[in-house]
C-alpha cells in the first residue's frame, strides 16, 4: 500500500531560522474525533489548524496551548481555526458574502501575522440532478468565493485559502478519473471555477512543489477497501496569493491519521511559510 508523504523545498530558496506550519483537515465530526485532534496538536504542533465538517454548534476544550474560534452549525458544516495562545488574531468574517440567506456554516476568515487566513468547507454538490439545488449551490458558493478573493487581490492583502474544496483538480489527483466522470466534485463546470480561482494569481500549494506526484491523496472512502489500496482523491487544498506563494517552503499530506483508529475519511494536508 502506498501513501505518499511527499515534503519537497524548492531549491531556489533560501534556508530561514523560522517558519509558520499551517494544517487543515476535515475531521468529520469534532465530536467524534476530539482525541484524534488532540494528539494531532501534541504531535504535529503545528502554528495553525484549519478544521472543517465540525458537525456541531459548540467546540470541545482540546488543547490549553491553542486558542479557537470557529463557527458551528447543528448537525452539519462547521470550521474552526486554532492558533497558539499568544499569537493575536482578529476575526474578518464568519460567512462568505454575496448571499444574505446562506445560514450555511463554510466560511471563516482572520488576521494572523499580518496574513488573512481563511478556511472553507466548500459545498460537496452531489446530487448533480435537475430536481436537486446543491449542485447549483456549490457553483454559486465558488462564484461569492472568487468575488471575495478578487477583492483581497484588488486591495493586495497577502491571503491564504485552506480547506476541503470538494474539488478534484485533475486526473492526477484521483485513483480512477472514469469513476468520477459527472460527480459533482470532477464535472467541468467544477473545473471551470478551479480555474477561475487560478486565473486570479492564486498557486495551488501542492502542485507549485510536487508537480507530477501521482497516488498523493487526501480522502479515501470508508467503503470498497479505498484506504487499504489508497484508492483515493485529493480534495483538500491551500490556495496562496503570490506574496505568500513567494513565502511558501513546503508542502505535504501526512496520511498517518487516516489510519489510526476510527479516523476521518480525510488526512491532513500542511504547508510551511518563511517568517517576513
Amino acid at each position: 500500500m502506498r501513501h505518499p508523504a511527499v515534503a519537497v523545498a524548492s531549491p531556489f530558496r533560501f534556508s530561514v531560522n523560522m517558519s509558520l506550519k499551517i494544517a487543515s483537515w476535515n475531521v468529520n465530526s469534532i465530536k467524534a474525533r476530539q482525541e484524534h485532534v488532540a494528539r494531532f496538536l501534541k504531535e504535529k504542533n503545528p502554528d495553525v489548524l484549519f478544521i472543517q465538517e465540525l458537525k456541531g454548534e459548540t467546540f470541545p476544550e482540546i488543547s490549553s496551548d491553542y486558542h479557537v474560534v470557529y463557527v458551528g452549525q447543528k448537525t452539519y458544516n462547521g470550521v474552526a481555526i486554532l492558533t497558539h495562545h499568544g499569537e493575536e488574531t482578529k476575526i474578518i468574517s464568519t460567512r462568505l458574502a454575496g448571499d444574505d440567506t446562506d445560514e450555511q456554516a463554510r466560511y471563516l476568515e482572520i488576521e494572523f501575522k499580518g496574513l488573512r487566513l481563511i478556511n472553507i468547507y466548500l459545498p460537496n454538490g452531489n446530487p448533480v440532478q435537475e430536481d436537486s439545488d446543491k449542485f447549483p449551490y456549490k457553483l454559486k458558493w465558488m462564484e461569492r468565493l472568487y468575488h471575495r478573493l478578487s477583492q483581497l487581490r484588488s486591495e493586495q492583502i497577502p491571503f491564504l485559502v485552506g480547506g476541503d474544496f470538494n474539488v478534484i483538480p485533475d486526473d492526477i489527483d484521483c485513483y480512477n478519473p472514469t469513476a468520477w466522470q459527472g460527480d459533482a466534485l470532477f464535472r467541468i463546470e467544477t473545473h471551470q471555477a478551479w480555474r477561475a480561482l487560478l486565473n486570479l494569481g492564486l498557486s495551488d500549494a501542492y502542485r507549485v512543489l510536487n508537480p507530477l506526484t501521482a497516488n498523493a491523496y487526501t480522502f479515501w472512502d470508508y467503503q470498497a477497501g479505498a484506504w487499504p489500496q489508497n484508492h483515493g482523491i485529493r480534495i483538500d487544498h491551500f490556495l496562496l496569493s503570490p506574496p505568500v506563494t513567494d513565502r511558501l517552503l513546503s508542502c505535504w499530506i501526512d496520511p498517518t491519521p487516516r489510519g489510526w483508529d476510527k479516523a476521518s475519511d480525510h488526512t491532513p494536508i500542511f504547508i510551511e511559510l518563511s517568517e517576513i
